[in-house]
């Protein structure tokens, strides 16, 4: 697919080759070149593929449960302690800060798929949607307006420093080391990183391109089982972009949704209350007040403070 694009109004200039390979891309390629290197010093493991699973999983329900769920829409609330605890697992996946994450999250349900969006498959294609904006220049700042709600949170600010944002994972690169040297990093480490972002990456590009639609959104977002699996329950896009404040995002009980599954299990313990779901009008498709979970983009629950 080609790197080019025309240049469109309210979005980004051109995708050249500089915002996939460009001085903010290399880091991004240094862990893919490190992750293979190292699986062709070290050697194929299928224990090591057990431990890059778990790594990915377990990482992979803050991206869901944490960048997404909490920070981006506020589907529940929580005490400050574990929502710094949050971040922190978050931010274990090496994609930039919470402050940075939601706000380009809310930008981009506020103009899915319109020519301003972050991520737009539709309109920018595979690549871009999936990595392009993640790694140029376009998007690295976070812009505060959209997230003033943590903001006010001098921790989250603090995390959310250029300087600082990556600490969390390279901490937990240390302590794998720690435990287990260069194998267990390689594997629980550069690996499962890998994989992580690309998992994530999918929801970016993929569920806007293959898949169902039972709700007529105004953007191409798509249910997709197998994209559901592999992101503990993040496939069920459509789902979610008809209504964003749910903290379920598979409406139905086939609709396996990992990660809703742990956040009631949170729930019954007392770590997390107020746990929005939706209504019985809104996963039947039927008119009421409430369609759409988040007015304009602007997600109304993000004013939700924590306690």
């Amino acid at each position: 697919m080609a790197l080019t694009r025309v240049p469109t109004p309210g979005g980004p200039g051109p995708a050249t080759w500089r915002t996939y390979f460009g001085p903010t891309a290399l880091p991004f390629w240094a862990v893919h070149v490190l992750a293979i290197a190292g699986v062709v010093w070290l050697g194929l493991s299928w224990t090591g593929l057990l431990v890059a699973g778990i790594s990915y999983f377990i990482r992979m329900f803050f991206v869901t449960g944490a960048y997404h769920r909490y920070f981006s829409h506020r589907t529940f609330k929580t005490s400050r302690a574990f929502q710094f605890f949050l971040a922190l697992g978050a931010q274990t996946s090496a994609q930039k800060g919470v402050m940075w994450w939601s706000s380009h999250h809310r930008w981009h349900h506020k103009y899915s798929d319109q020519p301003p969006d972050v991520h737009s498959a539709k309109l920018r294609g595979f690549w871009y949607s999936h990595v392009g904006w993640f790694l140029g220049p376009d998007w690295s700042r976070t812009d505060e307006s959209r997230v003033s709600d943590l903001a006010r949170f001098p921790e989250l600010r603090l995390l959310n420093r250029p300087s600082l944002q990556l600490m969390p994972a390279l901490a937990s690169l240390v302590v794998l080391w720690l435990i287990g040297g260069a194998w267990l990093a390689l594997w629980g480490g550069f690996v499962a990183t890998v994989l992580l972002w690309h998992g994530t990456f999918t929801i970016n590009s993929l569920s806007h391109m293959f898949g169902s639609r039972k709700y007529a959104t105004s953007d191409d977002s798509r249910n997709n089982w197998l994209l559901a699996l592999l992101t503990m329950g993040e496939g069920w896009h459509n789902n979610h972009h008809h209504y964003q404040s749910s903290c379920n995002q598979g409406f139905h009980w086939w609709q396996i949704d990992v990660t809703y599954y742990i956040l009631k299990g949170f729930e019954k313990v007392g770590l997390i209350w107020d746990v929005r779901r939706a209504p019985a009008h809104v996963i039947e498709g039927r008119p009421g007040d409430d369609v759409g979970g988040d007015v304009g983009g602007d997600d109304k629950a993000a004013l939700v403070k924590a306690a």
